[in-house]
């Protein structure tokens, strides 16, 4: 007979083992838990994606096509592709149903290649002459009326992304939920899109051929519908959803009241203006860029009916914020006041500039509120308190930035770059629509008869229909590729290596006033360079020093050579003498004494950040482990004084 030690042993194994088969059961059944200890929450689907996802309208499928037999020998790559999984099965989870995915592996010759190709899926080969494997993502609307195939349906409504590219890892969650937002409203706004400069391509006036077109409007061709306004148009469309004025130089009174009406009819619109837009500089022979008379724009017209105040001769310099910039053959970068790299203690917080890392500016002028404005005047970006303003002119075609710093003295105020304008105001032009020059009301309807297709204003508005809502910036140059975007040419393709938010910045701000403020939420919640604070406070105060040494050197350089010159005049036809020998080798002998000196300042500020990074490693290293283990420890062993003392 079983003894009772047997029979109690049997009767524990099969609990443990129901108790494993229940368990295991209901992991299956639940969605995966984790923490997320990141700072910025890399791993958990933001609001705005679970908005999204939750909200919409209407069935949405997404068809990952994913080589995973291709890639059986590339571990990378396959690690990859479980992060891509995750990611989608997360979407789909949270989506309450509205959402489904279908993971196709396209093995080559196979109905699955062609769906692959026919959706727009790109080959990539792994290797020079090896396999070529898929790795994209399609949305498509399942969604059918009476009378209307699905699979017709579902091949006029999809959007593609043709290669989702290992590093960009950190934009995968945007990506995919712009995608689902593309398809289950397809739909774009309409931005119109106003500006003199080659923004959307031009003509290098050097060599007379087509340059191509800023990144800024990839990005906005992406999630937008964008359509140029003539300069001089007279009515803005109504199709037109938000305006986007880009350094509006000179426009004629017609267009600015065309402007005026189509905010108060509840248009939404975002300007650029800029005391000193650096695109429009010409290059010289010599490679300096010629400043042409007059780089500055301005609406003061529609600024002051907008409660906006901008002086465009004034631009703001800031030293904290100073990027550092190299000039000609300098063998190490010098700092550039007028060109800021504003961080997030500069951000407002507002939906536009939320998880942005980094906005790079350059010659930006300062926004305010005007007095008696009747608007409200938020600030989104703005510059350190050590700055102040600078004319203008010093910033026309320079080349030594560090003539700045002998006229450079805070103001101890922070200025407005970029603003948030929304209120209601009334109309910049009290009489009507303005007339041409010289141009009298009975020229107009003379010309209105004889014209095929005669301009019909709509109806004058003195004031706005409700809330306006506008984005006044004063800097033009964020916009240019050198200041946020590198770009590399792959497949044929222009792909974008952002080392700024500027172009978020710019899209964050058309989504919000598309009033897309979901995907606001999700964008920039990746990997960007982030300044070590601590290293750079080094640097500049290196940089102080460094200055004064090299001042120094120039000083008794110039010295030493108006004596060489002086004592050369006076013995024409000679060798050296005595004198000149000796202020000669006093040359060279400073000149190396001086090199000296510089070489220990920065050895002494290579020390110093090593030891700042030494000390910093072994906190993370070691410093947090044995804390934790002696937290450890001493739980336990208050925990067994406790028992002892209960015990007795």
């Amino acid at each position: 007979m079983m003894n009772s030690k047997t029979l109690f042993s049997a009767t524990g194994l099969v609990i443990t083992g129901l108790f494993l088969i229940v368990s295991v059961a209901m992991i299956s059944l639940i969605p995966r838990l984790r923490i997320d200890l990141t700072e910025d929450n890399l791993f958990t689907l933001a609001d705005g994606t679970r908005s999204i996802v939750s909200n919409l309208d209407k069935p949405v499928e997404l068809l990952f096509f994913y080589s995973e037999e291709a890639t059986a020998d590339v571990p990378q790559l396959r690690s990859y592709g479980n992060r891509v999984q995750e990611l989608l099965r997360e979407m789909v989870i949270a989506s309450d149903g509205n959402l489904s995915l279908r993971v196709i592996d396209p093995i080559p010759f196979s109905e699955e290649e062609d769906e692959a190709v026919e959706y727009g899926v790109q080959r990539v080969p792994l290797s020079q002459g090896g396999d070529q494997v898929f790795f994209g993502l399609v949305a498509l609307d399942t969604t059918t009326l009476p009378g209307e195939d699905a699979e017709s349906v579902a091949a006029t409504n999809f959007k593609t992304i043709g290669l989702i590219r290992p590093d960009q890892e950190e934009f995968l969650e945007y990506e995919f939920s712009k995608l689902i937002t593309q398809v289950a409203n397809p739909e774009p706004p309409v931005v119109g899109f106003l500006s003199k400069l080659p923004i959307d391509g031009g003509v290098n006036t050097q060599t007379m051929t087509p340059t191509s077109p800023w990144m800024i409007m990839d990005s906005m061709r992406q999630l937008f519908e964008v359509r140029r306004v003539n300069p001089d148009v007279q009515v803005i469309d109504e199709e037109i959803n938000i305006l986007l004025l880009v350094h509006p130089q000179d426009l004629s009174p017609q267009t600015l009241y065309a402007v005026d009406q189509f905010v108060l009819r509840g248009g939404k619109a975002m300007v650029f203006v800029d005391p000193n837009a650096d695109s429009q500089s010409q290059p010289g022979q010599d490679g300096v860029p010629i400043a042409l008379p007059n780089q500055a724009s301005d609406v003061a017209q529609l600024f002051e009916a907008w409660g906006v105040e901008y002086d465009p001769e004034r631009v703001v310099a800031d030293r904290e914020l100073a990027l550092m910039v190299n000039v000609g053959d300098a063998t190490r970068p010098v700092q550039h006041y007028g060109m800021l790299g504003v961080q997030r203690p500069g951000f407002a917080n507002d939906i536009i500039t939320n998880d942005l890392q980094v906005l790079n500016f350059s010659s930006v002028g300062a926004l305010s509120q005007a007095e008696g404005a009747t608007t409200t005047f938020d600030p989104l970006v703005l510059s350190s308190a050590e700055s102040m303003l600078m004319e203008g002119e010093f910033f026309k075609a320079l080349t030594d930035p560090t003539i700045l710093l002998d006229e450079f003295q805070a103001s101890g105020e922070r200025y407005t770059i970029a603003a948030r304008v929304s209120g209601n105001v009334r109309t910049a032009f009290p009489d009507g629509a303005p007339m041409v020059e010289g141009e009298t009301e009975e020229d107009l309807s003379t010309a209105a008869e004889e014209s095929e297709a005669p301009v019909v204003l709509p109806a004058h508005l003195s004031e706005s229909q409700g809330t306006v809502n506008l984005i006044v910036v004063a800097d033009t140059d964020l916009l240019r590729d050198r200041l946020w975007v590198q770009i590399q040419n792959f497949l044929g393709q222009r792909l974008p290596q952002a080392f700024a938010s500027n172009g978020d910045f710019l899209m964050n701000s058309l989504d919000s006033l598309a009033g897309n403020a979901e995907l606001v939420t999700i964008r920039s919640r990746g990997r960007f360079a982030r300044p070590f604070l601590a290293v750079l406070d080094l640097q500049r105060d290196a940089d102080d020093r460094l200055r004064e040494e090299e001042s120094e050197l120039l000083a008794n350089l110039r010295q030493t050579e108006q004596q060489i010159t002086a004592l050369n005049a006076s013995r024409e036809g000679s060798g050296p003498s005595p004198e000149q020998q000796a202020e000669i080798d006093r040359f060279y002998a400073q000149q190396l004494e001086t090199r000296r000196r510089l070489r220990e300042v920065q050895l002494t500020l290579n020390r110093e950040i090593e030891s700042l990074g030494s000390t910093l490693k072994f906190i993370n290293t070691a410093l947090v482990p044995i804390l934790l283990i002696l937290f450890v420890l001493i739980m336990g062993y208050v925990r067994n004084r406790r028992r002892n003392a209960a015990q007795v």
